[in-house]
């Protein structure tokens, strides 16, 4: 069985139309703050900011 760690799942949403778009993981030990990424959104068709969400 895998060990309970400290990454947790979360999914990022585009800050322009607010649809999640992408899933990823982070270590919550070492990244505390919110996680911000530059990602293709399919639905505006250009990169945008994309923020953690739950």
């Amino acid at each position: 069985m895998a060990k309970a760690g400290s990454r947790v799942k979360v999914t990022l949403r585009c800050s322009e139309c607010k649809q999640r778009n992408y899933n990823t993981v982070k270590n919550k030990k070492n990244t505390t703050e919110k996680l911000e990424m530059n990602k293709y959104c399919p639905f505006c068709r250009k990169h945008t900011k994309h923020t953690e969400t739950k």
